[in-house]
């Protein structure tokens, strides 16, 4: 084995520093599309579907690749997915045309899931129970936190490089990611890994489809994505149409991504001092409502003036952290046992992928049915209000559970 135990903190460190690398892939492409259509001659849904195929392997294998990660082993799973990004990153950079682009960035897609879905459960063995709600606050902002790099950093290295360098750079980021993991964090059996080990993996999907708890986070956790990629994710072309330039598009888009980062780390904090989880999620629910109400109120004209509206996309993006934070620490607690971990976080991406393949072409469709998007805060207040019911079907299970 080791002659050296790594430090467990700095060893969870790397687990959210590799959750970061995974979450740039998934960001690379926002800022390349359009160099992609000029370079490839690839039409508007073309591009839609590289956007969206990255979800796909989440949305058709979320729970299958949990109950691989649980099987497989959770470092391990984390190190082959790093391996797989840089390796369809890399090759994605010598793709000549758009077929082999969409195969790999589906390659792409499970490489993130292998490296997403353990985290949280690795995280669980390698911090003190006391630091665990802080940890996951922190887990909770790697999607934003690589959203926003890649939305900042994406653009620079594309005007200056190209898009081939861009995809190359992260090819090379993974790789050494894989490197760091494997050699600072070492593999950590499951206290109950014996039991783990003997049951299979259709059991294991069965335990965790057959108990509500794992059903309710993951509903909370596709209405809660659904709505922020859909506000998120359109913000460049609401911008460029309203004559906003590119580079304060590019930085406007970001900085509305990262403060979803501070509502992360506020529930992980507020978890650790004992606030009830299912407030924290109805808290999180209303405020996103309410501030997507403020944001798109009124056609073009009326409404809100823009200062005003652009700091309403900021509450919503950060008050809006406070759920999937929320949501990870409650993975914790409702999943049927500790070999269940990873398959009912897999159970909550599957949900949350489907909901952010779903929620912005609604959002889409409603702006073209109303010729603007004034409709937008119907469609994300009605998901939240659905997430409130949630929210409090959640804290009728947790009362009855005992501890």
């Amino acid at each position: 084995m080791h002659h050296t135990e790594p430090n467990p903190s700095r060893a969870a460190w790397l687990v959210f520093a590799a959750g970061v690398c995974a979450a740039l892939h998934v960001g690379k492409l926002p800022p390349a599309i359009a160099t992609l259509r000029e370079a490839l001659g690839m039409s508007l849904v073309e591009a839609g579907f590289l956007l969206s195929l990255v979800q796909a392997a989440g949305m058709a294998a979320g729970i299958a690749f949990g109950v691989l990660a649980d099987a497989l082993g959770l470092r391990r799973s984390m190190l082959i997915g790093l391996a797989l990004l840089a390796a369809a990153s890399m090759l994605g950079a010598a793709a000549s045309g758009v077929p082999a682009l969409l195969a790999l960035r589906a390659v792409e897609g499970f490489g993130f899931l292998m490296v997403v879905l353990p985290a949280p459960g690795l995280i669980r063995r390698l911090v003190a129970p006391e630091r665990l709600n802080v940890m996951l606050g922190l887990w909770g902002t790697y999607m934003p936190l690589g959203a926003a790099l890649a939305l900042l950093i994406g653009p620079l290295c594309i005007a200056a490089f190209g898009w081939r360098v861009w995809w190359l750079a992260l090819g090379a980021l993974s790789g050494l990611m894989a490197l760091a993991l494997w050699r600072g964090v070492a593999e950590r059996p499951a206290p109950a890994a014996a039991q783990a080990q003997a049951q299979g993996v259709l059991a294991r999907m069965q335990r965790t489809l057959a108990s509500l708890g794992p059903w309710l986070v993951a509903a909370s956790f596709a209405l809660y994505s659904s709505q922020w990629l859909a506000v998120i994710g359109f913000l460049p072309v609401i911008y460029a149409a309203a004559g906003v330039g590119a580079t304060a598009t590019g930085v406007l888009t970001a900085l509305a991504a990262a403060v979803n980062m501070i509502g992360n780390l506020g529930a992980g904090r507020l978890l650790q001092r004992g606030v009830r989880p299912p407030r924290l999620l109805a808290t999180g629910f209303v405020a996103m409502a309410l501030a997507a109400a403020a944001a798109f109120s009124g056609a073009s004209g009326e409404g809100l003036p823009p200062l005003l509206r652009y700091a309403a996309v900021l509450a919503f993006s950060m008050l809006g952290g406070m759920i999937p934070a929320t949501l990870f620490a409650l993975a914790m607690r409702v999943a049927p046992g500790e070999d269940t971990v990873s398959t009912t976080v897999g159970w909550m991406q599957q949900c949350s992928a489907l909901g952010q393949f779903a929620g912005p072409p609604i959002v889409a469709w409603l702006a073209a049915r109303a010729g603007g998007w004034h409709w937008t805060g119907a469609a994300t207040g009605a998901a939240s209000l659905a997430g409130l019911l949630l929210a409090g079907w959640l804290a009728r299970t947790q009362r009855a559970k005992p501890g």
